[in-house]
């Protein structure tokens, strides 16, 4: 009869190659030797514990997940999941990065579809604990045998993985909210309002100006039937309002009327865009504001008037840069997009920004180190807009650094909407580059190109933040 290794077989090999006693190993561990002694020779044998699992490990010098493999059987010790050893082992996989052995647990849990439940609140527990990564393999677990497909669960463990699956990396960004949005409508209202809300500010860093201007449509919409459920509707019924999102309801209907004019300046339909200033200009009608949303309606008051100032300029009203200077002088955050709409209005309209660019030049110089999204993305933009002014006005070296400062970043973010623009733009130029550029250039090409080659071959160099 052929040998099965088991985890009792392993640990008994190595107390016998290491010359160890039960008593002395006892020590060895900090565990006590009966309960040692039980966990071997018992009849039935005691069960082991990941934690004492682990301590059998680290005093045996061996990678921490030595006897992983084997332990899958000890969750299931008498042919059937025992969930205060098969909840810690997942926790413990997912912490040590063995999926390989949560997938093992999950296949064996999915033979009864029951456990469904179980594992969609131990998702929720890690994701509410801040564990977004370790979440991740649950909520695909869920999602791939969820058997009623138009149930809650489902589209709950749809938006908690988008949220996970969301980072620096605009390719895995696209695919995330791709799969995200077929669910977004299946889910209570609060996740559907921070998940259209997720949805805007992913197509905002990828450029697509259409989807963000469609769904900040979406998303004051909603926040607009929220609210007047909320104090309109209950005050009528007096329902209790146990409504909870992540931000004060004023945020989101702001912030959907903020992303549509946005969206409409971006794709340089600018009087249209301002006639949408004005409904969020000032929100401080909105019942229901506590502090946070009195914070909230001041920014959009802020916003609006910054707003105001970029499509002035984008209209060519030259004559407020001297205000809007003043006034990003007085608002240090908004100096990087600020000082992007003076580079776009000066290369729309040909005129000279070369004061301005020098009186904030020690501040341009720090943007290079900001590391958020956002500002990366706002970064990108400054760096091409000013390569262009650099090219209008005949410094072609310096215009071509900014462009490849521009390819690097967004390359590092995997922006494939920007890299492409930069590319162009370097071949337009291409005439004017020099020996070094050249070499820069090719090397951040070889780049993409070994990225690429890892793609195909499985080997993936993608990553996330939040």
């Amino acid at each position: 009869m052929e040998n099965t290794t088991t985890i009792r077989s392993e640990i008994e090999k190595e107390l016998k190659l290491g010359g160890y006693t039960f008593n002395s190993f006892g020590q060895a561990t900090g565990l006590n030797r009966g309960i040692f002694s039980a966990m071997l020779n018992g009849n039935p044998p005691k069960p082991i514990s990941v934690r004492q699992m682990d301590l059998i490990t680290k005093a045996l010098n061996y990678p921490e997940d030595w006897l992983y493999e084997l332990y899958v059987d000890e969750c299931f010790y008498d042919g059937r999941p025992h969930w205060k050893r098969v909840k810690p082992f997942l926790i413990r996989c997912v912490e040590v990065g063995n999926l390989r052995c949560v997938e093992k647990v999950l296949s064996r849990l999915m033979e009864d579809l029951n456990h469904i439940p179980t594992i969609f609140a131990l998702a929720e527990e890690l994701y509410e604990a801040g564990k977004l990564q370790e979440a991740i393999p649950f909520y695909e677990c869920v999602i791939e045998n969820e058997k009623y497909q138009h149930s809650e669960r489902l589209a709950i463990s749809h938006y908690k993985l988008f949220v996970a699956s969301v980072g620096q990396d605009m390719e895995r960004n696209l695919e995330a909210v791709l799969r995200f949005i077929p669910y977004r409508n299946r889910l209570p209202e609060n996740y559907q309002l921070d998940g259209i809300l997720k949805i805007i500010n992913t197509y905002f860093y990828l450029h697509k100006w259409d989807s963000v201007e469609k769904y900040g449509d979406e998303l004051w919409t909603l926040a607009k039937t929220v609210y007047l459920n909320r104090y309109e509707n209950n005050a009528k019924r007096r329902v209790k309002d146990d409504f909870k999102t992540e931000k004060n309801l004023v945020f989101y209907y702001g912030y959907g009327y903020l992303s549509k004019s946005t969206a409409l300046q971006k794709m340089e339909m600018f009087e249209e865009a301002q006639s949408y200033i004005q409904n969020y200009a000032d929100l401080s009608w909105f019942k229901g504001l506590n502090s946070e949303g009195e914070q909230y309606v001041k920014m959009f008051s802020l916003w609006a008037k910054a707003n105001s100032y970029t499509l002035d300029m984008l209209l060519g009203k030259r004559a407020v840069l001297g205000e809007y200077i003043t006034f990003l002088n007085q608002h240090p955050e908004e100096k990087l997009s600020g000082l992007l709409t003076i580079l776009e209005s000066a290369n729309m309209y040909n005129f000279s920004v070369d004061y301005v660019l020098e009186s904030f030049s020690a501040e341009i110089d720090q943007f290079k180190f900001l590391d958020d999204v956002k500002n990366r993305n706002y970064y990108c933009c400054f760096l091409y807009q000013r390569a262009i002014y650099e090219y209008k006005n005949s410094s072609f070296e310096k215009g071509t650094n900014y462009v490849l400062d521009c390819l690097a970043l967004s390359l590092i973010s995997r922006n494939d909407s920007d890299f492409k623009q930069c590319v162009a733009l370097f071949e337009v130029y291409r005439e004017f580059v020099t020996s070094e550029q050249t070499k820069r250039y090719e090397n951040i090409i070889k780049e993409v190109n070994i990225y690429e080659k890892r793609l195909f071959h499985g080997t993936s160099l993608r990553y996330s933040i939040l």
